[in-house]
């Protein structure tokens, strides 16, 4: 998922501190590894995995004549999910400041959980003796979880190695300076990752721990934690990278996925979960669509977008306008699409006219956490002064919130004046609302042709 700073990344020629990282990395990788085996084509699969599934289907309700928009459900083993639809990140299996029953009440549907921290803590089998993610948190909706990719590249080049070093969120790892903690070289930074053809060698940022993640050790941990869709490993190139390290890194995620979706295969018609796969590709236009070509040739249950997707919105944008129209060729047009940690306001309106089905972001929570109301008129900062005095006034004048119905903005301008920590859940409760209803609304334009 995407930092607040920036999207998933870019293609461009320009050599920078994390484009340097990728380079050593990839020499790390050419000088342990000899060869790498051909990838498998569509042929090379068995028949049955192809074929439908009674626990997992994708249906196309209305396809827009104005766009390529379409209001879809996506069925699952644990109900389903309205398209186009919001997930809502939830990293350890919860999500920030609100509990799953409240977050259900206000229309959220489906939930995104992280494997590379479940893998941390409590640990694969813990959740696995619970019952899987279901019983153990005791939400009986759908949940998806990632591969963990992400997390363990992102510890060198940004996001979570940026959050650990700037935040102090997250335990940290033996700290050699008790008066002035930092980070250890070998937890973040470009020491912390160790990249070969075959698997991904990290430290826990919990305590300094040595962990391989391999596509099959990632599927397996998925599977422990029971999610109803689950995502291969792929690698996340840096930000700026160049072209040869970048078809290099597409040619290494397509290897890894593929041995992730041969090893969820193995137990696929026990286990009832969907794996949907990630095209990578950045913004070159050539390396993208060969990923999609290949990738969507194979038996996934849905296609993600993901790898690096652009320096901003409008890369975003002009990435999704020539790229989605690929995925209505042949029958990839009857399975669900999902974009990767990209939700905001700007870029939801965009996505759903370009035919993504699902997306997934922090983007309302974090918000929240920060004083930050989300409204049809734009961004509110409850914090400020002007708000103090708001008596009888909504969050947003038509919500129908818990939130909305109860309290005023003066009186949540206090709570957040005043710390309690009241105010985070119900700025929370209210914005997770807002973005599921503002997809309610985009469901109904859509079937009423003004999308």
């Amino acid at each position: 998922m995407m930092s607040s700073k920036k999207l998933r990344g870019g293609s461009f020629p320009i050599r920078t501190k994390s484009s340097r990282m990728a380079l050593s990395l990839r020499s790390e990788v050419t000088a342990s590894n000899t060869s790498v085996p051909p990838l498998p084509q569509a042929s090379d699969f068995p028949s049955w995995a192809y074929a439908p599934k009674d626990y997992f289907r994708f249906e196309i309700l209305h396809q827009s004549t104005k766009s390529m928009a379409r209001v879809g459900r996506l069925h699952t083993p644990h109900g389903v999910v309205d398209t186009p639809g919001f997930v809502a990140v939830g990293t350890n299996a919860a999500l920030k400041a609100i509990d799953f029953p409240t977050a259900d009440e206000a229309g959220q549907q489906l939930v995104f959980s992280n494997t590379y921290h479940l893998l941390l803590h409590p640990g694969p089998d813990v959740i696995r003796g619970a019952g899987g993610i279901h019983k153990f948190t005791g939400r009986n909706g759908p949940f998806i979880t990632d591969s963990g990719g992400f997390q363990v590249f992102s510890l060198a080049y940004g996001s979570v190695k940026e959050a650990l070093e700037s935040k102090g969120q997250l335990k940290m790892a033996n700290p050699r300076n008790k008066r002035k903690p930092h980070w250890r070289s070998d937890v973040i930074g470009k020491d912390a990752v160790k990249v070969t053809e075959d698997h991904v060698v990290f430290k826990s940022y919990r305590d300094g721990s040595k962990i391989i993640l391999s596509p099959e050790s990632s599927i397996q941990a998925q599977k422990d934690i029971g999610a109803d869709i689950i995502i291969p490993l792929d690698e996340l190139p840096p930000h700026h990278i160049d072209r040869d390290a970048l078809a290099a890194s597409v040619e290494r995620s397509h290897q890894w996925e593929v041995r992730s979706l041969m090893e969820h295969l193995k137990d696929s018609r026990q286990r009832q979960q969907a794996i949907f796969c990630v095209v990578h590709g950045g913004t070159d236009v050539e390396l993208r669509t060969k990923s999609l070509e290949y990738l969507t040739s194979l038996p996934w249950d849905g296609f993600a977008i993901g790898g690096s997707l652009g320096d901003g919105r409008e890369e975003l944008k002009n990435l999704l306008a020539w790229m989605m129209p690929l995925f209505n060729v042949k029958d990839r047009h009857h399975k669900c699409r999902h974009l990767l940690g990209i939700a905001d306001l700007d870029s939801i309106h965009n996505a759903v006219q370009c035919g993504v089905d699902t997306m997934d972001s922090s983007y309302p929570t974090r918000l929240a956490r920060h004083g930050t109301l989300m409204t049809k008129e734009g961004l509110i900062r409850i914090k400020r002064g002007q708000h103090a005095k708001s008596f009888g006034m909504k969050i947003d004048a038509d919500c129908q919130c818990s939130t909305c119905t109860q309290y005023d903005r003066a009186y949540l301008c206090h709570l957040f004046k005043a710390n309690e920590p009241v105010a985070l859940e119900l700025a929370t409760a209210h914005n997770i609302y807002f973005i599921n209803n503002l997809m309610a609304r985009l469901r109904i334009d859509i079937y009423e042709g003004r999308l």
